[in-house]
């Protein structure tokens, strides 16, 4: 989403890092960038101390990867290295305190700015939303009185509530690098998510089929339940050391059935059985590449129209595939062999 906004400002630039390309790759390779538009994740940021771009953002600060990291202070202060030595400005979530801490712990260069983001109104020194309007009162001669507008939630693709978070997040770190806000505008209308982010994969007897296997944490899982109204729910995998009780509570009401799969299922399971115990469960005990095509079956059974079946596993999917693409395409397969099936 930043790449397609730089590049909508005219400017030589890549997605690279945690996606596609690798940093060094593009920093040795032979094409010249004018600004690289680079994703860290957590374990590759543990081994950059000393980073020192030219602006950050943490999107959020939730329990991920702590079979790793040992502990949730550990995940925090590696995932705060993206903010030390920042020169120009350090984007968090107004939304989330915690990127907030990791903002005002880092050591930066003298001038850099704290900048938020939020779904609401925006305050001095934040971008947010007035009346399906993406408006900027960081970038302004005048934060105390002036907003400049950037973009229509429409033109955010798809207008989910973590993905208007998302460009909201992109927006400032292409406006603290000196893009236009028409530029904003047209690299988010341009802009296209990847396979397997909150993808409609086909509606078959009035209900909708959306694989978000990127999803891999609570967190991001969250995100997906809350933008859907009626959904059984595809989940499972390995835990990575989460605990599913605060998804699950906040999900309950929006939750027809859920189908569970996966080596640490019974984590999710549990939770359902404590603060959700009327939604009714369909556990898979096998953890073959062929569970998917059962797990849209019994999912297809509970849903009624007017549904969404959702892939948004809340867990990693080593247990079962290779990486969340693979167990991605699993879905989408089984999704169109069965709507080939009621054609």
């Amino acid at each position: 989403m930043l790449a397609s906004i730089l590049q909508a400002a005219g400017l030589r630039t890549a997605a690279v890092g945690n996606i596609g390309v690798s940093l060094l790759d593009a920093v040795l390779g032979e094409t010249e960038y004018d600004v690289l538009a680079v994703e860290l994740s957590s374990y590759q940021l543990h081994w950059a101390p000393s980073l020192r771009a030219h602006s950050a953002a943490v999107l959020n600060l939730a329990p991920d990867h702590l079979d790793w990291h040992g502990s949730m202070e550990a995940y925090a202060a590696d995932k705060g290295r993206v903010y030390e030595g920042n020169t120009v400005a350090c984007v968090y979530n107004a939304a989330d305190p915690a990127t907030e801490e990791l903002v005002r712990e880092a050591d930066v260069e003298e001038g850099c700015r704290a900048i938020g983001f939020t779904l609401g109104a925006p305050g001095p020194s934040q971008l947010g939303v007035v009346d399906g309007i993406l408006v900027d009162r960081a970038f302004v001669k005048n934060r105390q009185k002036q907003a400049q507008e950037l973009a229509e939630v429409s033109d955010v693709n798809p207008p989910a509530p973590h993905n208007i978070a998302n460009a909201l997040a992109a927006a400032a770190l292409a406006r603290a690098f000196g893009v236009e806000p028409a530029a904003v505008r047209d690299g988010l209308r341009n802009f296209r998510p990847d396979a397997h982010r909150i993808e409609h994969v086909a509606d078959i007897d009035g209900v909708a089929y959306v694989d978000d296997s990127k999803a891999t944490n609570t967190h991001a899982t969250e995100a997906s339940l809350a933008a859907y109204d009626s959904i059984v729910w595809i989940a499972g995998g390995l835990a990575k050391g989460a605990t599913f009780d605060e998804l699950v509570t906040g999900a309950a009401k929006r939750l027809r059935g859920v189908v569970l799969m996966g080596a640490d299922r019974a984590l999710i399971h549990e939770a359902l059985t404590r603060h959700a115990p009327e939604v009714p469960v369909v556990d898979l005990d096998r953890t073959d590449t062929g569970a998917m095509s059962e797990a849209v079956e019994h999912a297809a059974r509970l849903a009624q129209p007017g549904d969404t079946v959702l892939l948004a596993p809340a867990c990693a999917s080593m247990d079962m595939f290779t990486n969340y693409i693979k167990r991605g395409e699993a879905f989408a397969d089984a999704v169109r062999a069965r709507a080939e099936e009621s054609a």
